[in-house]
């Protein structure tokens, strides 16, 4: 209820009125004055009631009237009356109607009645009550109040003394509330500046307002006091205690600290009084040692040392924390003392108290900032917050080095004993539940164990010892509590230092953003000096923290301390990383990691990185930081056994489950703190990597981590408390590498190169090793690629580089990862969806596959097969999209070596059957080349036939994709082209391309034809005859694509160039018998050598060279040289035709044929148009006609479209082939050309061997096909050299005619060339021969006149030949044996049979002389002279001749020439052209006539008539065709003739015949025709000369004397034999005789008788008595001959006429 209402107004009035009334009474007796004055003041309270309406005013101005009668009820010191009095004063005080005179006299009243000793409680009561009501009281009387409670502060009653003490502490506390309120009051208002006041008057305080100057006026008192000085203002004063007066000074610089900071004048006193006092005060302490007895105190009173010095701790930590700015120097000092009672000699109470007091700073991290700033920052200043935090770190460890002696009241302690027993007792870690023992959360270190208490909550520091003001003794501290409240102040200072500039870190990046946007050209930066306060911080404390921290946690038992060590290490390091402080980051980060790992383990990275700290940072000023290495004999629980990774330790390691709460702190740093880690990636790596070894995790796809199995040694043995945490650790180890992703790009990078370096590590360790690799680094460094697949770009070449080493490691398990690890990466990066797609990045993509080809210089197979099957996986899922990329590929696919593997090569085959079958239109045309020359390795690769052979097919359809996508690959082509030659003028270089002029889609067909070709002379006969075979068919179906001046290049550059090699090759193959194929593949004899295999590949390289030539014609002539690439062709057909082998020799001529076979186009309107124009533009003529290229053709199926496709590439060579004289000039020189590589070709085959005998083999014999060939070639050769074929032309094809049909067969040969020797039947060698011939003389025959001179000269060649029938031309010296006689399985020589050939030859002879006897040349070389002279020799053996139809065809075939060529002789007598000729003739008759050599015995009867009738024929053509003639005939011929017919007609016989045959054998028809004939041309009546019928008659007369002989003769013996018949002989002739005789009758009865003179008629009728004398014979045979030659004799029975008719007597 307020004062001040109109009813609390009444009662006051009632109340004083009432309280009057009671005085009054008391007084009535003992005290009349005071009853008067009582009674006087009920009036004048009524009067002021009754006058004034603002009562309470009225009552103040009258107030020293009104309280008069109660200060006088004081004064009579009666108790109940004084009590009454109190009462009312404090009533009134209370309704504030005391004024200032007023307030005085009450205040010297309770004076009174204080120094009396009355009502001690009650004056205090009145005191406070009128200070707090109102501000009346001021200057002297409020000091008098002051000084009065003081002084009832030091009674001797207890009560009392603490009442007084606390009224005193309200009465100080009001004081300086009441200068606040005024100072509140008074802000608004502007003051005169003060004039600056020296230091000579202390007390000056005239710029004070009235509260604030008592408020000075009691503080400097109070400073006095505490001093034992006396004091200034408070006057009156008697005692006063130190520890009162600290515990005053205390609380009002706590409670206002704003006084001292606003008002100079209190500044001053901090300055000038508080601080000097304190530090006076403290110096006992500082001088004390521990064991000394304490030096005396200056003050009056006994010393309470540990009081005072506790106060003094207080009051320094208030002045340090409010007046830290005003008291710089001064706080030095303090801090400076705090820290040395932190010493290990001082007491333990001083040290527990200066640990509260350390821990109060501790907890306020922006004080500690200052300090930083004005201590340690400043150049010559003492590193105070260093020192501070170095002396916790100190006094830590001290604990546990020093033993706890030498300080009575800590021996004596209540808790006594170790702490072991404090816990058994239910210490503060004992307790629980169901009476079990708790394990106490303690430290233990080396032995000494000193348990953990919880002092305060986190954050505040909540004192004991510096809270027992009532203490006087120094009090026992429990074991464990320093310890406790040091460990609580290092966290508390870890904690407050990292939050606060964690915040302001935090706060200075926002700023800074927000900057960034407002105007983002600038490069907003931080404020470097705040940066600076936060590295010195550290830089100070850091040290001393992790000596301290790394004990601790070496030492704590408790999972919870442990954690609290580890956060803090954790957020240090984490800080440290952010300001960029890489050591203490690292030695922060080097201790969790040395925790983590069993104690001892030798781990370089740590060990390396502590020594570099001890030797840098622990050496501190003044302050000796001991490292303390950690305690082997840990009371851990061991949670798992395994493998140390390191070489040192031997046997097994033993994790702790501290170890395992040090790895997962880790695990989290590296988690949460990853971007700010640098260097020490490294570290924590390294660390993890180790741990992760010992707990047994292997990595498995993608790189996460798994448990495993050890591979070697003991197997890791592991809890079940820990196995339950490894898929919680492997879980966690994969999202710290997840978490990479949020990492910036430079802290990426540090990742990456802390995994490579200790990658490289262990693949130090892995080698010469065959344990089991660390793969951790590997298998992470995949993980943190595919993680960060967004960004691969800048980490993309560290990675690979690192992991491309890690693939070349001797190690098989570490290759392998490694391969698996880039090879997943390269995949993950080509399938992840970049931005911009890899299709618009192409640097990107290229960077990606890069690796992938760095690969194949790996040389470890199992590497490149993995590269392989990557590749395929890539093919199959990016195959569309590679673009760019392709090349590289491709390389991959490529970089095939023989020495590789099978496998590998087939895994690289697959790749490019894929590329080729699926991709070839999907990539860019500038890769073409490239999968032309990939495939082309493979078929050189010698490793695998098979795909050898496979890979030229797929040249094949490569090939064929060119051709059917042709207009899109030029048009890519050309654009790519320009694009590079423009870039080649640039820079100003050539443009380097192979093949270059040529336009760059015939430089892709080039390439190919190249491989095709370098495939050609493989070493494998069968890829080569492949190759070939490819090659010849791409350009036979696809050459049209190309652009002319492209031929050139195939002509000279790829075909003859090939064409070379397989030359060279093959004349220098080796002639070993090759046993068998490889495997158990039997090899056929014909191509056992190597010589024999490439004989074949000769054979397809020229006969597809040739074809090309053929078919390709019309377009290579319109190249410039083709006359020079011809002539190159035909030495190569000569050289091979030449060549000692039949298969490449035969072949050449295969060739050649076909080359020769060009014929000019048909210029036949039956041919369709469109196949002509084909063949005009060199389409093989397969497609045309299958027969030859000139026939007419037949339409297309796909004529219509390939013509245009044609069309549009070749429009320049659709033109019709240049006629006129030049080319005609220019075909000539080709055909002559091609004439003389034919001759030489024939000479060198044909020529015969000059060895010595004939025993020698010759090295070589051409064989039958190749000489048919070989002269098979000539007709079609000649039609094209017809015009300027000479005489010596035609000798020179003579020769080699000859020779070729001379050359004999080697007898193993024989059955398949040589008929039965019975057939006569010509060989194809022959045939062709002839053949030859025969074109010749057709051609002669329609030739010109200027020919026809040849014609005797084939009449030459062709009777060589008819001479062969009769003998056999020679081969050199070489030996040859009649058909029959050889044996087959021997090397011997087998003439061939000739006689169906020279027949034949004569047929031809016969033949052409039928058709040219006339011709001049005929008659004036002698033809006819030849003829007979060639068929004089078979015609003489006759019965001789190897066969019996040469001579009969001789016969048949002189008849007929000499019945077209006589009439030609007779016509040309006179010019004596045949005047040798006659005896030549005679001769021939003469030998066939009567020949020497006799029939065979077996000739039987009818044989021998026929042949007879072949006599009578030659003799009836005589006596037709000659004897007619005698005048137009030489003499000497004609009497030749006529003694031949003489001799035929009385042939003598042969003496062999039997009986019976005699009469036959006789040859009596000849006889018979040579007689008539004789006889007929005796008396013929033309007798042109006498002298002719002379010889005729001669020879009659001789005959008839003959006949007469035998007759004679005959008789005779007849007679002498007796019974015995005569010989044979003798009695055939004389039936010859008689014969004889019939048919003379027979002939001189057809006589004109004066043709026959009279001795002819007298010797004829002188026969007829012989011939009845021989009636007598006994022989049957004579006795009918006898009769028809006696018959005739009749004609000459006449009765004789007279003589003188002939003129004679």
């Amino acid at each position: 209820m307020s004062t001040s209402t109109p009813e609390a107004v009444k009662k006051l009035l009632e109340n004083m009125q009432t309280d009057l009334r009671s005085l009054s009474m008391e007084c009535k007796k003992k005290f009349p004055p005071v009853k008067e004055a009582a009674e006087s003041g009920i009036v004048k309270i009524k009067t002021i009631a009754a006058r004034n309406t603002d009562i309470l005013a009225s009552l103040k101005e009258n107030s020293s009237e009104v309280v008069q009668p109660f200060l006088m009820g004081c004064g009579t010191k009666e108790p109940k009356i004084t009590q009454l009095c109190l009462a009312a004063v404090q009533r009134l005080m209370t309704h504030e109607v005391v004024s200032e005179a007023a307030a005085g006299n009450i205040i010297n009243m309770l004076w009174q009645l204080m120094e009396n000793g009355l009502e001690e409680l009650k004056l205090l009561q009145t005191v406070l009550v009128l200070l707090t009501t109102n501000t009346v009281v001021h200057d002297e009387i409020l000091s008098k109040a002051i000084v009065l409670c003081f002084r009832l502060h030091f009674t001797k009653d207890n009560i009392t003394n603490n009442t007084a003490a606390a009224t005193v502490r309200q009465v100080v506390t009001v004081v300086f509330e009441r200068m606040v309120a005024e100072d509140e009051r008074f802000k608004g208002i502007v003051e005169q500046p003060t004039p600056v006041q020296g230091n000579t008057n202390r007390r000056s305080v005239s710029t004070l307002r009235p509260s604030a100057k008592d408020a000075y006026m009691l503080f400097q008192d109070l400073c006095q006091l505490v001093n034992a000085d006396a004091p200034y203002w408070l006057v009156g004063m008697t005692e006063m205690t130190r520890t009162f007066g600290l515990e005053l000074l205390e609380s009002v610089l706590n409670d206002f600290p704003g006084v001292f900071l606003q008002h100079q004048e209190f500044s001053f006193l901090l300055k000038e009084r508080v601080c000097p006092l304190v530090i006076k005060l403290f110096s006992p302490n500082i001088k004390f040692r521990q064991g000394s007895s304490s030096a005396a105190s200056p003050a009056p009173v006994e010393k309470p040392y540990f009081p005072i010095c506790m106060r003094l701790l207080r009051v320094v930590s208030v002045l340090i924390k409010h007046f830290y700015s005003l008291l710089v120097t001064e706080c030095e000092i303090f801090l400076s003392l705090l820290v040395k009672f932190l010493d290990g000699e001082k007491p333990q109470w001083l040290r527990a108290v200066a640990v509260e007091s350390v821990h109060r700073l501790c907890v306020q991290p922006h004080l500690l900032r200052s300090f930083c700033q004005s201590y340690d920052m400043k150049q010559h200043s003492t590193k105070v917050f260093r020192d501070i935090v170095n002396a916790l770190g100190s006094f830590i460890q001290s604990l546990f080095i020093v033993p706890n002696t030498g300080n009575p009241a800590a021996t004596n302690a209540p808790a006594g004993g170790s702490g072991a027993q404090a816990a058994a007792q239910g210490g503060p870690g004992a307790g629980g539940q169901g009476g079990s023992l708790i394990t106490q959360a303690a430290f233990e270190y080396r032995g000494t164990w000193i348990p953990l208490m919880t002092v305060s909550v986190q954050g505040s520091a909540k004192a004991t010892y510096l809270e027992m003001l009532d203490k006087v003794e120094p009090p026992s501290i429990p074991e464990g509590y320093a310890m406790s409240v040091a460990f609580s102040a290092l966290l508390d200072l870890v904690r407050g230092i990292t939050s606060m500039i964690e915040r302001e870190l935090a706060k200075e990046e926002e700023e800074v953003a927000v900057r960034r946007e407002a105007n983002p050209d600038q490069n907003a930066q931080a404020e470097p000096e705040a940066h600076l306060v936060w590295e010195e911080m550290v830089s100070a404390c850091w040290c001393g923290l992790l000596a301290a921290l790394s004990l601790l946690l070496d030492a704590s038992t408790d999972e919870t301390a442990t954690e609290s060590i580890l956060k803090a290490e954790l957020t240090m390091a984490s800080l440290c990383g952010r300001l960029g402080l890489v050591t203490p980051r690292d030695a922060f980060i080097t201790a969790i990691c040395k925790a983590s790992l069993p104690p001892h383990y030798a781990l370089t990275v740590l060990s390396s990185n502590a020594t570099n700290l001890n030797n840098k940072a622990y050496s501190i000023q003044g302050q000796t930081v001991q490292i303390i290495s950690p305690s082997s004999e840990s009371h851990q629980q061991v949670v798992a056994v395994g493998q140390p990774l390191t070489v040192q330790p031997q046997g097994t390691v033993v994790l702790t489950a501290k170890n395992i709460q040090c790895m997962r702190t880790l695990l989290n740093l590296a988690h949460c703190h990853g971007a700010v880690l640098g260097t020490s990636w490294q570290l924590v790596l390294a660390t993890l990597q180790h741990l992760v070894w010992i707990l047994g995790l292997k990595p498995g796809v993608g790189g996460a981590l798994k448990p495993g199995r050890a591979v070697e040694g003991p197997s890791t043995v592991l809890t079940t408390a820990v196995m339950t945490d490894l898929p919680f650790i492997s879980n966690i180890l994969s999202r710290l590498f997840e978490s990479s992703q949020y990492l910036d790009d430079v802290s990426l990078h540090h990742l990456i190169n802390a995994l490579c370096s200790l990658s490289l590590e262990a693949m130090e360790m892995a080698y010469g090793t065959n344990k089991e690799p660390s793969l951790f680094a590997v298998a992470k460094l995949l993980e943190t690629g595919l993680v960060n697949m967004d960004r691969i770009e800048i980490l993309w070449r560290p990675l690979t580089g690192h992991l491309l080493e890690v693939c070349q490691h001797p190690n098989a398990r570490m290759r392998e990862w490694g391969a698996e690890a880039v090879t997943a990466l390269i995949k993950a990066g080509l399938a992840y969806k970049h931005n911009p797609p890899l299709a618009q990045n192409q640097r990107l993509q290229l960077l990606l596959l890069n690796p992938l080809k760095e690969l194949s210089n790996v040389l470890h197979a199992d590497i490149r097969q993995k590269q392989l099957e990557s590749v395929l996986q890539i093919l199959q899922s990016q195959g569309d999209s590679l673009g760019p990329g392709w090349p590289l590929v491709l390389g991959v696919i490529g970089a095939i070596r023989n020495d590789q593997g099978e496998s590998l090569i087939r895994t690289a085959f697959q790749c490019l059957q894929l590329v080729v079958t699926d991709f070839l239109p999907t990539m860019p045309c500038m890769c073409l080349q490239i999968v032309v020359d990939v495939a082309s390795s493979f078929g050189l690769q010698n490793q695998e036939l098979n795909i050898s052979l496979t890979s030229i097919g797929l040249l094949w359809n490569i090939s064929d994709y060119f051709f059917q996508r042709g207009e899109a690959i030029t048009q890519d082509l050309e654009r790519e082209e320009a694009a590079l030659q423009k870039q080649a003028r640039e820079k100003g270089e050539p443009l380097n391309r192979p093949f270059h002029p040529a336009p760059p889609f015939d430089c892709l067909w080039l390439c190919l034809y190249a491989k095709l070709g370098q495939l050609c002379v493989d070493p494998r006969p069968a890829v080569r005859k492949s190759a070939g075979q490819t090659m010849f068919s791409t350009i036979a179906a696809h050459g049209t694509l190309l652009q002319q001046s492209t031929w050139h290049i195939v002509v000279w550059k790829v075909l003859f160039h090939l064409l070379d090699c397989v030359r060279k090759s093959s004349t220098t193959a080796d002639k070993e018998k090759i046993e068998s194929g490889g495997g158990n593949i039997l090899i056929h004899h014909s191509r056992d050598t190597a010589e024999k295999q490439w004989a074949e590949t000769w054979v397809l390289t020229l006969a597809g060279v040739a074809r090309i030539f053929n078919t390709r014609r019309y377009l290579l002539q319109q190249l410039g040289d083709f006359f020079k690439a011809w002539e190159v062709l035909l030495d190569h057909i000569q050289s091979a035709a030449l060549s000692k082998n039949n298969e490449v020799s035969l072949a050449a001529l295969k060739s050649f044929q076909e080359i020769l076979q060009i014929g000019t186009p048909v210029k036949d309107s039956a041919m369709p148009t469109e196949a002509l124009a084909l063949a005009v533009m060199g389409v093989p003529p397969v497609l045309i006609d299958p027969l030859s290229a000139s026939g007419p053709g037949r339409h297309l199926l796909r004529s219509d479209s390939m013509l245009e496709r044609l069309t549009r590439y070749n429009g320049a060579e659709l033109q019709a082939p240049p006629q006129g004289e030049e080319s005609a000039l220019e075909d000539a020189a080709l055909w002559w050309s091609a004439w003389n590589t034919w001759y030489r070709t024939g000479t060198d085959s044909t020529r015969p061997p000059s060895g010595g005998t004939g025993t020698d083999r010759p090295s070589f014999v051409p064989s039958q096909p190749f000489l048919t060939a070989l002269v098979q070639i000539v007709p079609a050769l000649y039609q094209h050299i017809e015009t300027g074929f000479s005489m010596e032309d035609l000798r020179k094809l003579g020769v080699i005619l000859h020779g070729a049909v001379s050359i004999p067969i080697s007898s193993d040969a024989s059955p398949f060339i040589l008929p039965s020797y019975t057939e006569a039947v010509l060989t194809s060698l022959q045939e062709a021969v002839l053949t030859a011939l025969d074109v010749l003389q057709k051609a002669i025959c329609v030739g010109p006149e200027s020919l026809q001179v040849m014609y005797p000269a084939i009449f030459e060649q062709l009777l060589l030949f008819v001479e062969f029938s009769c003998k056999p031309p020679q081969y050199g010296k070489l030996e040859t044996k009649h058909v029959a006689n050889a044996k087959y399985n021997q090397a011997e020589w087998v003439a061939l049979n000739y006689v169906p050939f020279a027949e034949r030859s004569l047929e031809v002879v016969v033949d052409q002389y039928h058709k040219t006897a006339c011709h001049k040349a005929v008659i004036n070389e002698k033809v006819l002279q030849n003829i007979i002279k060639t068929l004089r020799m078979p015609l003489g053996l006759k019965y001789a001749c190897p066969s019996e139809s040469t001579w009969k065809l001789a016969v048949s075939s002189l008849l007929k020439v000499l019945s077209i060529g006589l009439p030609v002789a007779r016509q040309h007598a006179s010019s004596g052209m045949f005047e040798t000729m006659w005896p030549e003739l005679a001769n021939a008759f003469e030998d066939f006539l009567f020949t020497k050599s006799t029939p065979p015995d077996n000739v039987s009867i009818q044989e021998f008539q026929k042949n007879e009738a072949i006599d009578v024929e030659v003799v009836q053509l005589i006596s037709t065709e000659i004897l007619p003639f005698a005048n137009f005939i030489p003499k000497d011929f004609v009497g030749q003739i006529m003694t031949m017919l003489n001799k035929g007609s009385i042939h003598s016989q042969s003496s062999s015949f039997t009986e019976a045959e005699i009469d036959v054998r006789m040859r009596e028809e000849f006889s018979k025709v040579c007689f008539e004939t004789l006889l007929q041309f005796s008396f013929s009546n033309k007798v042109s000369t006498p002298q002719e019928g002379y010889i005729s008659r001669m020879a009659l007369s001789v005959l008839l004397k003959r006949s007469q002989d035998v007759l004679r003769r005959y008789v005779d013996d007849e007679r002498l034999s007796g019974r015995c018949p005569l010989p044979r002989q003798q009695v055939t002739e004389i039936i010859f005789v008689l014969k004889a005789i019939s048919t003379l009758m027979d002939s001189l009865k057809k006589t004109q008788p004066e043709n026959v003179d009279g001795t002819t008629w007298a010797q004829v009728i002188a026969l007829y008595p012989t011939l009845v004398e021989c009636i007598t014979c006994s022989s049957s045979e004579v006795s009918s001959a006898l009769k028809e030659a006696l018959g005739p004799f009749k004609d000459f029975m006449q009765p004789p006429v007279s003589r003188v008719q002939n003129g004679e007597s």
